[in-house]
């Protein structure tokens, strides 16, 4: 089987020049991973691909890459493990690894001997068959481990024993999970059974790991199929415990007729993939009813008033410990908090609507332009219709408040322009002309200012003018 490479080339040219250069010097190179087995997919289905990035593996050491691109930038990224990045002319980093084979993993992650090895040795040492083909520069694919035949059958399946590969790298089960949602394919039997067996092995992985699966799981457009992957095979329980305690957590059949919390929270990740929202408004639905069992306890199973700001809290406590940065964190929090107070929009005071949307504006952007000028609030939309989606709501909790949302922009747009005009021409101006206080300087001030916000005055000079033309003829009416 070959896959087309001229499609890879014609994006990536230099990535044709490394394969060129280690040929010419003596050396065996081959493209690896991802963009063979998207290359794959794409041939079997009859279609072309986009490949984005390009990774190389090559017979060469990693002293011998440095010095047969000697011309060029030579990163030592994992040196140790044969791991070196070259930086094309156009700035585009390009992995090429030499091949090697690894042994011993006493911390889980990291292989206590590296060693060169050959490319046979090199693909049997990855994680999933669909990850371990490699093509040469005339698009022949080589298949030592069966990834065509799991391509084809839609399979995620460790090389070799899954239980060996998982304790080579534990994190190994969250990239199972990934890759499912990612390429829409189930997880091999033996491999889920592994994962089921080794889950709680999960808990020796690094916090800053887990999340940066977690982010990629929710960047998928399967991401909910992936929070029930990782509550079916024992993961949840262990790296997002918040979220696998919503399970069997009742609520009112009226409102939520689909389930309990944890089958709500997953219907509104199902709304959210549909929509193509981004991982933090993800974020934010896996959190935004997190309040709701304490809140339940709280008032004796009367009520769960108040959730919001309890899952506020327990939201802080578990990005936290997932390691995210202060601005995701406040982010998210932001969205867990408001989450009850979006639907309320078109019964608050005009003051209240615009300090809500107004939250983390961005000035320099253009009012019409809501998520890029007002992304805490645009987001906050998007959690909104997702969670009304999942319900009895529908759109009857959130088309209104589009519609709310529209007048409340068309408010702060005149408000805008207000500031632009009096920048303009203000009072001080009329009374340096000879207009005097009173009732006569506020008619002509807002007519001016009128003309300024319909577009027929943008200059300071010519607003001046018009006031001085309604002056005159105001004069000469005595």
């Amino acid at each position: 089987m070959r896959i087309d490479t001229r499609a890879i080339f014609e994006e990536h040219p230099f990535a044709e020049e490394i394969l060129a250069r280690l040929a010419a010097a003596g050396h065996e190179a081959v493209l690896v991973g991802g963009v063979v087995r998207d290359g794959v997919m794409a041939a079997l289905r009859g279609e072309g691909f986009s490949p984005h990035d390009v990774d190389i593996a090559t017979s060469a050491t990693p002293e011998e890459i440095r010095r047969i691109f000697r011309d060029r930038p030579v990163l030592s990224v994992g040196e140790a493990f044969g791991v070196m990045v070259v930086v094309a002319p156009d700035g585009r980093r390009y992995e090429v690894a030499t091949f090697r084979t690894e042994r011993g993993y006493s911390d889980g992650r990291r292989p206590d001997e590296v060693r060169w090895a050959s490319l046979e040795e090199d693909l049997l040492r990855r994680d999933f068959t669909v990850n371990g083909l490699a093509a040469r520069a005339d698009g022949e694919v080589i298949d030592l481990v069966g990834g065509i035949r799991d391509i084809k059958a839609r399979l995620i399946r460790t090389i070799g024993d899954p239980a060996e590969r998982f304790s080579e790298d534990y994190l190994r089960m969250l990239r199972a999970v990934r890759f499912a949602c990612m390429l829409g394919f189930e997880i091999e039997p033996r491999t889920r059974e592994a994962i089921k067996r080794n889950a709680e092995r999960i808990r020796g992985i690094s916090w800053e790991r887990i999340r940066e699966e977690l982010i990629k799981i929710l960047e998928t457009p399967r991401s909910a199929h992936g929070i029930r992957l990782l509550d079916e095979l024992g993961l949840l329980e262990h790296i997002l415990p918040e979220i696998s305690a919503l399970k069997g957590v009742p609520q009112p059949e009226d409102y939520h007729p689909e389930g309990d919390v944890f089958t709500h929270t997953v219907l509104c990740l199902e709304v959210a993939d549909a929509i193509g929202a981004r991982y933090l408004v993800k974020l934010g639905l896996l959190f935004h009813d997190v309040g709701k069992p304490e809140a339940l306890r709280r008032s004796r199973g009367e009520h769960m008033g108040g959730h919001e700001a309890i899952g506020a809290r327990i939201a802080r406590e578990a990005m936290k410990r997932l390691r995210f940065s202060n601005r995701e964190i406040e982010h998210v929090l932001f969205l867990v908090k408001e989450h009850m107070r979006a639907p309320r929009l078109p019964m608050m005071g005009r003051g209240k609507q615009v300090l809500l949307v107004t939250t983390g504006e961005r000035e320099g952007e253009p009012i019409e332009d809501l998520p890029r000028r007002f992304p805490l609030y645009a987001d906050l939309l998007r959690l909104l219709i997702c969670d009304a989606e999942a319900s009895a709501h529908r759109s009857s909790a959130w088309l209104p408040v589009l519609r709310e949302t529209v007048r409340v922009l068309l408010h702060l747009r005149r408000v805008q322009g207000l500031k632009f005009a009096r920048k303009l021409i203000n009072g001080h101006d009329l009374l340096r002309m000879g207009v005097p206080r009173g009732p006569v300087l506020g008619e002509i001030l807002d007519e001016v200012h009128e003309r300024i916000l319909a577009g027929e005055i943008s200059t300071r000079e010519e607003a001046l003018r018009y006031a001085e033309k309604l002056w005159r003829e105001r004069s000469s009416k005595g």
